[in-house]
């Protein structure tokens, strides 16, 4: 009888216990309302780490509807996410940058083998939906591709694994199209032999398809995303004796068509979409900036500021948001361009460089990627 009565003592105890978690308010003094608007505005991302000051303040940050709100009200910011590697070691990590103060901030270690070729990996993200994907890549160990789906996610500031791709691939490309994500061609089992085979991935159900395959392996891979359209070439390759081949995805169709030959033609560089225009900065010479013009097949180049060679050094990861364009050097020095027209009718750009802290002068960048947190 008195085991029954303390372990009924306990039961009570603990449900008191959980019951005034349940009703602590989020700020003592204030109404929760005022509260949540309180931890809506706390930026990222000490977000993520003031969840363990209380249990109703991780209730709060945690639930579904924080998110929502926080998107509804515009409170979230587009920040850089950068995939580096340190160069004698090949050891990786990520930093994430607010490009309006220029501070800099560590994201926790990614759950992968240590052993591994940072190019290999493929990367891509859910901006708005503060979700950064890393895909597949390689042991440097073995040799061997993975078929690993890491995610990120902004708004708890932590790393989990999704379900793996159906293949295992490296050096492919990958990109989000209307909300899915495509896994690209790539190298697989074989290394010698480039893959044609296509999957897609659907974050809602987390789960890979498989999509129409590629019309031919690529020997390398830069990507772009317009629309329900992934454009896929593998750009000018040494000693440039051959045209470059490149493919288009419509995902609506679930169809590959050739890309035209003046965009793979003129495509000579790392790409860019912004606000719906396909750009190219060069990887050859002065590093020039080019725009793809659809209406008739053909680039143009890119006038005002040359792009500042002098301090941004390849290796080169690019993306842009809100009308910028940003590229990571070697260092991860981050060049800073701003797009405008001309009253004539030409396209310019104005280039300004933020200086990496001297700890990154060993890192070089081999993703960049736009999430809003």
């Amino acid at each position: 009888m008195e085991v029954s009565q303390s372990s009924t003592s306990s039961s009570s105890s603990q449900e008191t216990e959980i019951s005034g978690r349940n009703t602590q308010p989020l700020i003592p003094g204030l109404p929760d309302e005022i509260g949540e608007l309180c931890l809506l505005h706390v930026p990222y991302p000490y977000q993520a780490l003031v969840r363990s000051v209380s249990y109703s303040w991780n209730k709060a940050i945690t639930d579904p509807g924080f998110a929502l709100c926080k998107k509804s009200l515009s409170l979230s910011l587009p920040y850089l996410f950068i995939f580096s590697f340190h160069k004698p070691t090949a050891r990786i990590q990520w930093q994430a940058l607010d490009p309006r103060s220029g501070r800099w901030f560590v994201l926790p270690p990614m759950p992968c083998p240590k052993a591994v070729c940072p190019q290999a990996f493929a990367c891509t993200s859910l901006p708005r939906q503060g979700k950064l994907f890393v895909l597949g890549g390689m042991r440097s160990d073995t040799e061997t591709p993975m078929q690993s789906t890491i995610m990120y996610r902004a708004t708890t500031n932590q790393w989990r694994l999704a379900s793996p791709m159906l293949t295992p691939r490296s050096f492919f490309a990958s990109g989000n199209v209307n909300g899915k994500i495509m896994a690209v061609g790539g190298t697989g089992a074989n290394i010698n032999e480039t893959m044609t085979a296509v999957e897609c991935y659907d974050p809602e159900s987390d789960t890979w398809t498989t999509a129409a395959k590629l019309r031919m392996g690529l020997a390398r891979y830069d990507s772009a995303v317009m629309g329900s359209k992934m454009y896929v070439t593998e750009g000018w390759t040494w000693p440039f004796m051959f045209s470059p081949r490149g493919g288009v995805y419509d995902i609506n169709k679930d169809t590959w068509n050739l890309m035209s030959d003046g965009m793979k033609e003129g495509w000579t560089g790392i790409s860019i979409v912004l606000e719906g225009k396909l750009f190219v900065i060069s990887e050859h010479g002065d590093c020039p900036m080019k725009q793809y013009n659809p209406d008739d097949d053909t680039w143009r180049y890119v006038g005002g500021d040359k792009f500042p060679c002098e301090v941004m050094h390849r290796p080169f990861a690019v993306n842009g948001v809100e009308g910028k364009i940003y590229v990571v050097s070697s260092g991860l020095n981050v060049a800073i361009g701003r797009v405008y027209e001309e009253q004539n009718g030409g396209i310019s750009a104005e280039w300004k460089v933020m200086t990496a802290p001297r700890a990154f002068k060993d890192l070089a960048p081999s993703s960049c990627q736009v999430v809003y947190a």
